[in-house]
């Protein structure tokens, strides 16, 4: 009768339109009804003593789905004679049953694939083998219409599943294989019709197969088989049956298909027992063939009872979950609509009692709201593009593209800082303060901000400028930027420019490109709310160029003053007044800046510190932000001053400090490490004594408590020497600990405080810096003690400072006429012009000094710069060359302690350098007294610092001369 919907994969056969024979009859019982008959089940009518077979829709294949049902028939079994008084009209579905179903011993054998058949059910099925469906046509003419149905078993390896390859491949197994994919236990069928190869069932009773009569068709022996014998009053019995009965009632609440066929089910069978009640829930459950086998073969009533039991109450359980997954997702799908429905009528309602307007005067509102502090300070052009676009915004459909380009664009408009100025601080000595505060040093950058502050405060308003600081990476450019704008009181705004090659990034897109946004600067002023910024724009020099146009370019209407008071963006395309903003770039090569650029820039130079400053800056700034960021209390570390001075000297020789940084930050995180792992053993430690000093103390007199506690004392120095002395004093107070309650408590409290202090001050010194940081990053920049013949010092700038620079000349060959010059060590095309000049020009000085000296004109020579693998270019070695190439001329050795540096003309005139502070620095670094600059640089020497000019004895030369006669005439230095 039922089949569950859970079976959904296979396909439903059904009978459609039941035989004209067919007695239906149509009961108007409700469902609840049809269950209250099924709990009558011992009142059994003594008038019902004919059988009363039930069928119940099936599947073609035998699945367990079924969708829907056929009312049960009624077939009259009260003997030969009633038969044989039938109408003559009876449908062939009614099939006489002389000779009696149990006469029956020997059946032909039908293989059921996919699920047993049930007494009482009826079952359609499809013949594909010729002979067996002939000789079921025979048996049905011959008045036998019986057959046993058999459970085909699985293949061994495959899984119990219906499809339509398994159901081909059952019709292939003919003989003895099929007798023995065969279940012992099977049901005796009546043929009740037979329509092409498609043939209906009918379930009578149990049989099992005892021997192979044939093969072809398979004809087998079998036994009729009957449920042992049971107490019909056996209330564990009954207790099982109504259990079953109630499961049936909850299913039927949640399944339409169920309350079918229990309806039908209960109409047409009177005489209703327990194994027909156990078959019944069996037949309709949803289980697998196996389960029903089992069902089937169990002869014991109250088992079967107990196996159907559990097969209906999992049916109910699949139907729960069916029931909440249906109603989980009907939910959804409902409460959506209905909240979509329900936010319509609500627009609806308020619309027309004016509660709420349309999205579009909404947005103007908003607009109009956000514009309205600053209306007074807005430019009139503005004014007037808002109103306009306002407008058409009230014009325009909210689904077309050209509304959302429109309320963005007015967004943009209106939310920008028109006219709002932030209140500068004009006080001079506390923008000192500050600047003092957040870096040592730079005496120029910081005085040139006091002058803007200071004009700022006799104008009373500021203009922008824009200042350019340039220097080697890790000198505190950027840091510097944020302490200006908290000098002045201004807001902060940083973007980078290095690698910047769309000029849509500073000048924006038009509104036309799909996802336009404004430029840079436009974002800027939205971001810091106010008209007068400090704008940072760092790596000015690593501009970029790309297809999208010249970004450097584009900077110039950014930066001029003549221009930025009418900045046009591409995406407002209304001007903005720039004039106020003060703009401060960074740059670590200002050759690298597009000329025009760099002219409407003030260029302050930050040339590097010196050991000194470097110290000052490590102490005062990076030390206690190591400590604050490593979590590293003042008192218990030292670092000292010669600590210090070995980490710059020998590991932070570049002319910023970030590298320095680094190395604190190292030093401190291993301190770290150490005090946790010293503060770790010191608590394990102490925990331990006071356990041993309460053992002892039972065991031993005063004099063995005090030797234990020199033992313990003694272990604990093996842990680490930094805590020693204070855990041996804990062991001795803890080993004399007395037993009184106040005095414990007082030696805890002992035990405690002693266990904070027992870390000792981690002291770094020049002995242990390398268990810090590892063994020295540089050595000592004097590669000679005692300079050679040929070799001369020089000095270099690079963009990470300044640095002493070697150059070395040797002969390689001599013969007539082989004077030549080799030039050695990666260097630019200026430096082998200079290699050039210097040559040509030693060769003058040398017939000058030593006429009879033939060694230029004989002599092949080789000029190499050291460290072959750094790039070197520059006009400033020709002087440093053409004392080399004298020294080897003359077999003279320069001064040791002499650095030069300058560029000669073929004349002999020196011509000025650039990078005397970094120079100079480097000098100092390299232990030199005495150095060689141009005179023309004798200014920008006056300018440097009093310490850095401190104990150098400095020659300004005017020609090749005067550096002959100080490199060889006073030779006193070797």
């Amino acid at each position: 009768m039922l089949k569950l919907l859970s079976s959904t994969s296979s396909r439903v056969h059904c009978l459609t339109t039941p035989t004209p024979s067919l007695r239906i009859k149509q009961e108007p019982n409700s469902v609840f009804y049809a269950l209250g008959r099924l709990t009558g089940l011992t009142q059994r009518s003594p008038k019902n003593s004919f059988f009363r077979a039930c069928f119940c829709s099936d599947s073609s294949n035998g699945s367990g789905s079924g969708s829907g049902s056929q009312p049960a028939v009624e077939v009259d079994e009260k003997g030969a004679e009633s038969q044989s008084g039938a109408d003559s009209k009876a449908s062939s579905a009614i099939v006489s049953t002389y000779p009696k179903p149990e006469d029956y011993l020997t059946v032909l054998a039908l293989p059921l694939p996919h699920r047993p058949l049930f007494p009482g059910f009826y079952m359609p099925i499809y013949v594909k083998d010729p002979k067996l469906l002939a000789a079921l046509q025979e048996s049905r003419k011959r008045q036998a219409p019986y057959a046993g149905a058999f459970l085909l078993k699985d293949e061994p390896g495959t899984e119990s599943s219906t499809s339509s390859e398994t159901e081909k491949s059952v019709y292939d197994i003919k003989g003895k294989e099929l007798f023995n994919r065969l279940h012992e236990v099977g049901t005796l069928a009546q043929i009740s019709s037979i329509q092409g190869d498609q043939v209906i069932l009918i379930g009578h009773r149990r049989l099992r197969i005892t021997e192979m009569v044939s093969e072809d068709p398979l004809t087998v022996k079998v036994d009729h088989l009957k449920e042992k014998p049971y107490n019909k009053d056996d209330d564990v019995i009954k207790a099982t049956s109504f259990e079953v009965i109630s499961t049936l009632r909850d299913v039927l609440k949640t399944s339409s298909l169920w309350r079918d066929h229990v309806q039908t089910y209960s109409q047409h069978i009177g005489d209703f027992n327990f194994p027909r009640l156990a078959d019944f829930g069996a037949a309709i459950s949803g289980a697998n063939k196996l389960q029903c086998q089992q069902v089937l073969e169990e002869l014991d009533v109250h088992k079967r009872l107990q196996l159907t039991l559990e097969l209906v109450k999992k049916e109910m359980e699949i139907s729960k979950i069916q029931e909440s997954i249906a109603k989980a997702i009907e939910e959804k799908i409902s409460g959506e609509q209905r909240r979509y429905l329900l936010n319509e009528q609500l627009k609806a309602i308020k619309k027309e009692l004016g509660l709420e307007t349309d999205d579009k005067t909404a947005l103007s509102a908003k607009f109009k709201e956000r514009l309205e502090p600053n209306r007074e300070k807005c430019p009139p052009h503005v004014l007037q593009v808002i109103e306009e676009e306002l407008t058409k915004l009230q014009l325009l459909e909210a689904s077309s593209s050209e509304f959302n380009v429109t309320r963005n664009y007015l967004d943009w408009l209106t939310v920008l800082p028109w006219g709002n100025y932030s209140d500068e601080n004009f006080d001079v000595i506390r923008a000192q303060t500050i600047l003092d505060e957040d870096h040592y040093g730079l005496t120029d950058v910081k005085e040139r901000i006091l002058e803007f502050i200071a004009v700022g405060k006799l104008r009373g308003t500021s203009q922008g400028k824009i200042i350019c600081l340039s220097g080697p990476p890790g000198v505190g450019k950027t840091s510097i930027g944020r302490s200006i704008a908290r000098a002045l009181n201004r807001k902060f705004f940083r973007f980078s420019v290095g690698g910047l090659s769309d000029v849509a990034e500073i000048k924006g897109h038009r509104r036309t490109y799909i996802g336009a946004m404004p430029g840079k600067m436009v974002q800027c002023l939205k971001n810091v709310g106010t008209a007068n910024p400090l704008v940072l724009i760092d790596e000015i020099d690593k501009l970029g160029r790309g297809h999208a146009g010249d970004p450097a370019s584009a900077l110039l209407e950014l930066l001029d003053p003549e221009q930025n008071a009418n900045f046009l963006d591409h995406y407002l395309d209304v001007p903005i007044d720039l004039s106020k903003v003060l703009f401060v770039c960074t740059a670590n090569v200002v050759d690298n800046i597009p000329n025009p650029l760099l002219d409407r820039m003030e260029v302050i130079a930050i040339a590097g510190y010196i050991a000194d400053e470097k110290m000052h800056i490590a102490r005062d700034y990076l030390e206690k932000t190591a400590q604050e960021t490593c979590g590293v209390k003042p008192e218990q570390v030292e670092v000292t001053d010669a600590a210090l001075l070995g980490l710059i000297e020998n590991y932070c020789r570049e002319a910023g400090v970030r590298n320095l940084q680094k190395h604190i930050e190292k030093i401190y995180r291993k301190i770290a490490l150490r005090l946790v792992r010293e503060g770790s053993s010191n608590e394990s430690v102490i925990s331990g004594e006071v356990v041993q000093s309460a053992e002892t103390k039972a065991e031993v007199d005063e004099t063995d408590q005090h030797a234990a506690a020199n033992e313990t004392a003694a272990e604990v120095e093996s842990v680490g020497n930094s805590s020693h002395e204070l855990k041996s004093e804990s062991s001795v107070q803890t080993s004399d600990q007395p037993k009184d309650p106040k005095d414990a408590t007082e030696t805890e409290k002992l035990k405690e405080t002693e266990t904070s202090k027992a870390v000792e001050k981690v002291s770094v010194d020049a002995s242990n810096l390398a268990d810090f940081v590892g063994k020295p990053v540089f050595h000592a920049e004097r590669i000679y003690d005692q300079t050679p013949v040929g070799v001369v010092m020089g000095l270099a700038w690079t963009a990470m400072g300044g640095s002493t620079l070697y150059i070395e000349t040797t002969e390689v060959e001599q013969g007539e006429g082989k004077g030549a010059l080799h030039v050695t060590g990666q260097l630019g095309d200026v430096m082998k012009e200079s290699a050039q000049i210097a040559h040509t020009l030693a060769r003058t000085i040398l017939l000058e000094k030593e006429p009879d000296n033939p060694f230029f004109a004989n002599t092949k020579l080789h000029l190499h710069v050291p460290a072959g693998a750094t790039p070197k270019d520059g006009p400033s070695a020709g002087c440093t060359m053409i004392t080399s190439l004298l020294s080897l001329a003359m077999k003279m050795p320069v001064r040791k302690d002499l650095a030069m540096t300058g560029e000669v003309t073929l004349t002999g005139k020196i011509l000025p350098i650039g990078g005397v502070k970094e120079k100079t620095i480097a000098a100092r670094r390299s232990e030199v007294k005495t150095i060689i600059f141009p005179s023309a640089n004798k200014r920008d020497y006056d300018e440097l610092a009093p310490n850095v000019r401190e104990g150098l004895d400095v020659h300004f030369v005017d020609d090749y001369s005067q550096i002959f006669n100080l490199a060889f005439d006073n030779n006193t230095g070797n």
